[in-house]
């Protein structure tokens, strides 16, 4: 709690991705409890309110459970799964106005499409601007474990979930997001090769850096 209102104080934008209880550090399984304690979670929560600005990513199972607490005092409800849009093949999910799960908002003024690279997904409140939008096919793969899905694996139909949106709440902002790689750039070396994974593919996701610089704009901004 000391550590989260240290961090607030002179701070106009609080980052929080990809947080991750104790008992999940290297135990990605069920159960996923929240990491924010319910004062932390209300020390966000009003400092927002008198204008602070929040950017908040949560990308697949287990991050969603960890970070459920603070995402639902805002109206956000994640599902703790392995999000994908209904497409062939085990490739990257593309965002864009021609497939319609591109949405017109302050902070896809001149973008047309954003890739991400397996995340979550989050019912959002009526108050709300989706950005990046799931439709009915879309689901969420929810294993106990990690990265282990069988025939059995509980699945979600994505109708009416987004992967990003963005909110104004009291004075202040919120941006929340349910991948994390498509904000990074990242280079994995194996046997099959090199593969490049977010800011630094410009082939598969040539915009998604002035995407993210849209989003800090905006969450920069005074209301």
């Amino acid at each position: 709690y000391a550590d989260t209102m240290e961090k607030l104080d002179g701070c106009e934008i609080y980052l929080t991705v990809n947080p991750l209880h104790e008992s999940n550090l290297g135990n990605w399984q069920l159960p996923n409890p929240p990491v924010y304690s319910l004062a932390e979670v209300e020390t966000i929560k009003q400092w927002v309110e008198e204008g602070g600005s929040l950017f908040m990513i949560a990308d697949h199972m287990p991050f969603p459970g960890a970070a459920s607490n603070l995402a639902e005092t805002f109206g956000f409800e994640f599902s703790n799964g392995f999000a994908q849009l209904n497409k062939n093949g085990n490739t990257p999910d593309i965002f864009s106005i021609d497939n319609r799960r591109l949405i017109s908002s302050p902070v896809t003024k001149g973008i047309t499409s954003v890739t991400s690279f397996t995340g979550s997904a989050f019912k959002y409140p009526s108050e709300a601007t989706p950005v990046m939008l799931f439709m009915e096919g879309d689901r969420s793969l929810e294993p106990e474990i990690a990265w282990q899905f069988s025939d059995t694996t509980q699945t979600v139909d994505l109708a009416g979930y987004a992967q990003g949106a963005i909110m104004e709440h009291g004075e202040g902002k919120i941006a929340v997001f349910g991948e994390a790689a498509m904000f990074t750039a990242q280079t994995i070396s194996n046997e099959q090769g090199e593969f490049r994974f977010g800011l630094n593919n410009r082939n598969v996701a040539p915009q998604n850096l002035q995407f993210l610089l849209n989003i800090v704009h905006w969450l920069d901004e005074a209301q």
